[in-house]
């Protein structure tokens, strides 16, 4: 297969195949940084991964860390999104590119190599590289958040539901091109997967039965 070929076909033919890996692999690294995972690791000296949830993501961390902990994740994980983005469209204006920096951020914070393929679960990762890339697709996926929070009263579900519904929101209210929709229905896919166990717990909740809810490691009490 010539791999430049349809790499051209795929993002332009002014995009050669070596930029093309190194936005990828640059916002894959960046994604890795997993934030809440390294602010444990230095605080106590523990794997964030085998305590609570097991996800390196913002809520696992403030069972542990509180408010604090919490809000350093989950501006670190935003801001490692949005950073990417930010990075591809300063040095080279392309929405491809940056659509490929927006899906490999998110790859590297969810499954890491460092961490055995290990991470969070995306969703902030994913906002912040969302708000870069079309910052008027997200306002809009927050007012259906908002929306679907009204009546369902449930975070996550609203959330999840939100979120998997912006692919439809950017190609039919938005009129985004073919190739977007598709980057966004990996980019939600990469985020529902990594939240298959939400989407478990909140099917069972539904049905009466309560979800089986972590418990706190002892030592840090």
């Amino acid at each position: 297969m010539d791999w430049t070929s349809w790499t051209q076909q795929v993002f332009g033919p002014a995009v050669p195949l070596n930029q093309a890996m190194a936005v990828f692999l640059g916002s894959y690294v960046l994604g890795c940084l997993a934030t809440g995972y390294y602010l444990v690791r230095i605080w106590f000296g523990q794997d964030l991964r085998e305590l609570g949830s097991g996800s390196t993501g913002a809520k696992n961390v403030r069972r542990f860390l509180g408010l604090g902990g919490f809000l350093l994740t989950l501006m670190g994980d935003i801001g490692k999104g949005a950073v990417a983005v930010w990075v591809v469209r300063y040095f080279t204006l392309d929405d491809r590119l940056a659509a490929l920096a927006m899906l490999a951020v998110v790859l590297g914070h969810i499954w890491p190599f460092q961490l055995s393929f290990r991470g969070g679960k995306g969703m902030a990762t994913s906002l912040g590289a969302l708000l870069l890339f079309d910052f008027r697709l997200t306002l809009l996926s927050v007012g259906v958040l908002l929306a679907l929070f009204c009546f369902l009263r449930r975070t996550v579900l609203s959330g999840l539901i939100a979120f998997a519904l912006v692919p439809l929101l950017a190609k039919m209210i938005m009129g985004r091109q073919v190739w977007e929709v598709i980057a966004l229905s990996l980019l939600a896919g990469m985020v529902l997967v990594a939240h298959r166990k939400n989407l478990i717990d909140e099917a069972a909740q539904l049905a009466g039965r309560p979800p089986v809810q972590p418990k706190p490691d002892e030592s840090f009490k």
